[in-house]
């Protein structure tokens, strides 16, 4: 199995996740949407991340994704069996790839951190400071009232679970964190799930990834245990287009 895709990438790192929960062997392309190639862009038209390359097959949306492999490789279940509970799990999983990831991605990190280290221009602080202020604390204040006390949403860690926190390590690098006294259900549940093995695994590749230079960034991946593929699908110089972190 080969997967494109940053490891700093929330949707990336939900799928490496689930392939960690089942112990499947894979290799990544540590590659960001706007470095890929022509080749990239044929396999991936919509320009996202994470892409999945599988015994011929080849797909690119994060949730089909863990789909594709909750159904291939049944053990342990990313879903819960009970019919309610399965839709439930799917809302959040949306909630999470669609509102998290448009406050803390494209109102957060991408305008405080990736815009000016790639494109070498300041990002909206206006866009920050709205998400700051008014857009996140709505999206926690939502979660508050839908998280658990304790534990995990279904009993045992699954997708849903997964999915929104993962969009937490991202708003964490970009200085943000939940405040435990306004939003304890919330801070306490990111805390849990960011604290299993398998994030913390991968945290460790990530925190190269941010830090390494680009020349010595895939030998630090090596380095560190990380199974990259021998090809990459990166190139050089950045380019703009519709991309997914």
């Amino acid at each position: 199995m080969k997967i494109i895709g940053s490891y700093v990438s929330p949707y990336v790192r939900k799928v490496l996740v689930c392939m960690e929960l089942k112990g499947l062997d894979y290799e990544v392309d540590p590659i960001t949407p706007f470095f890929g190639n022509d080749e990239f862009r044929r396999l991936s038209p919509l320009c996202r991340i994470p892409v999945l390359i599988h015994d011929g097959l080849v797909l690119t949306d994060s949730t089909v994704i863990a789909e594709y492999l909750d159904e291939q490789f049944p053990d342990p279940p990313l879903m819960p069996k009970e019919p309610k509970e399965r839709a439930r799990a799917r809302w959040l999983e949306e909630f999470a790839d669609t509102r998290l990831g448009d406050v803390f991605i494209w109102g957060l990190f991408y305008p405080k951190l990736v815009h000016p280290n790639v494109w070498k221009e300041p990002g909206d602080q206006g866009r920050i400071d709205k998400s700051l202020s008014t857009d996140i604390p709505a999206a926690l204040d939502y979660l508050e009232g839908e998280l658990p006390e304790s534990g995990y949403l279904f009993g045992a860690i699954g997708l849903a679970d997964i999915a929104i926190a993962s969009f937490f390590r991202n708003a964490a690098y970009a200085g943000f964190t939940p405040d435990p006294a306004r939003w304890p259900r919330v801070a306490s549940f990111v805390d849990m799930v960011l604290g299993h093995p398998a994030f913390q695994k991968l945290h460790k590749l990530e925190s190269i990834q941010l830090s390494a230079t680009i020349q010595g960034r895939r030998q630090a991946l090596l380095d560190a245990g990380a199974k990259l593929t021998a090809e990459t699908y990166g190139q050089r110089e950045p380019r703009k287009g519709m991309m997914r972190l």
